[in-house]
């Protein structure tokens, strides 16, 4: 099993991580858009791409797809370069009209020849039916070549499992979590790791609620970095791929800057300690049994 804790090796904003059975390689460190209104979000990923960003996390329930495909349209950039990832939360009735809703997601970002690179289901909360049927119209637009990997969120061990049953693509690219200090989802983490999985942490700056926790100001402080730059940088080091956002360019911008410098081992032992298991989520731990 890889271990789950504490690497100061050096790191890169242009660092990648290899997707378990894929060609494809995601990079280290997201920028996502949840609750970006429309009006800002365009706006907002071009800031992020400009400070070095390459990796966008949108999703349906975001309602702000269009927004982010217009972001890499403008963006100057080869799209080859930049990886997107979205998210369906729940089947629109049949396999057929599942399939096309996610194909609708695909053609927002990518226009109607388009592709994204990864694309989830954003939670398990539908119930085991109807997360085969989103699986399986996501392994048609791998099969298709319209997203270049897929993968769950908001799944724990069961879930994952419960998916050899049906699925042709296990294990699931990604598993997309809430991961900070306070709420480290071992069991989940470890598994996905055992595996081969890429383990996404979302809230990985807790919306911003521990700014004033103690022990982060003092490490903070430290270091001489903001609170949201030690939870990134202890999420790097925990080979999460922390997906921070902002709408504000000062904080996006500094969200990357998080190279020149690493967490002493006794660092993240120490934010290892504020775990609070699932009483330290602030939007949902996994079920795992």
């Amino acid at each position: 099993m890889a271990p789950t804790t504490t690497s100061t090796k050096a790191l890169a904003l242009s660092d990648l991580l290899p997707l378990p059975n894929s060609s494809v390689k995601i990079p280290r460190l997201g920028f996502g858009v949840y609750k970006s209104p429309t009006h800002v979000c365009e706006k907002s990923c071009l800031v992020a791409f400009q400070a070095g960003y390459r990796h966008i996390d949108t999703a349906q329930f975001y309602g702000n797809e269009a927004e982010v495909g217009e972001a890499i349209r403008n963006s100057g950039l080869d799209r080859k370069d930049i990886f997107v990832t979205t998210k369906i939360i729940a089947p629109a009735g049949s396999p057929e009209e599942t399939y096309e809703k996610v194909l609708e997601s695909v053609r927002k970002i990518g226009g109607q020849d388009g592709y994204v690179d990864l694309f989830l289901i954003h939670s398990p909360s539908a119930g085991a039916a109807k997360r085969k049927q989103m699986w399986l119209a996501l392994e048609r637009l791998l099969e298709e070549g319209k997203t270049r990997s897929i993968g769950v969120s908001n799944y724990g061990v069961k879930h994952i499992e419960e998916m050899k049953a049906y699925a042709k693509t296990w294990p699931p690219h990604v598993n997309q979590i809430e991961l900070h200090p306070w709420c480290q989802q071992k069991k989940a983490d470890a598994y996905c790791k055992q595996h081969g999985i890429v383990v996404q942490a979302y809230s990985p700056i807790v919306r911003n609620y521990k700014a004033n926790e103690p022990t982060l100001v003092g490490l903070a402080q430290k270091y001489g970095k903001t609170t949201a730059q030690i939870l990134l940088r202890y999420a790097l080091q925990k080979d999460w791929v922390p997906l921070p956002k902002s709408d504000t360019p000062e904080n996006i911008k500094a969200n990357a800057d998080l190279y020149d410098f690493a967490l002493a081992e006794e660092d993240m032992a120490t934010l290892n300690a504020l775990d609070e298991g699932a009483d330290g989520a602030i939007v949902q731990a996994v079920e795992n049994e």
